[in-house]
C-alpha cells in the first residue's frame, strides 16, 4: 500500500499534470486546426484497419 504522503503527492501530481495539458492544448488549438486538418480521417482509417485485422484473426481462429 501507499503511505498518506505518497497518495497526496500522486493525486496532486495528476491534477496539476492534467491542468497543464488542458492549458497547453487550448493555447495551441489554433496551430492544431491549421496544421493537422484532416487528421481525424487518418485516425479513423487506422482504427478500422486494426479492427479489421483483429476481426480476420478472430474469424480464422489464429
Amino acid at each position: 500500500m501507499f503511505s498518506q504522503g505518497q497518495l497526496i503527492f500522486g493525486i496532486t501530481f495528476v491534477i496539476i499534470f492534467i491542468a497543464i495539458l488542458i492549458y497547453t492544448y487550448q493555447k495551441d488549438s489554433n496551430i492544431h486546426q491549421k496544421y493537422y486538418k484532416g487528421s481525424l480521417w487518418i485516425l479513423l482509417v487506422f482504427i478500422s484497419f486494426i479492427s479489421s485485422i483483429a476481426a480476420i484473426k478472430f474469424i480464422l481462429g489464429y
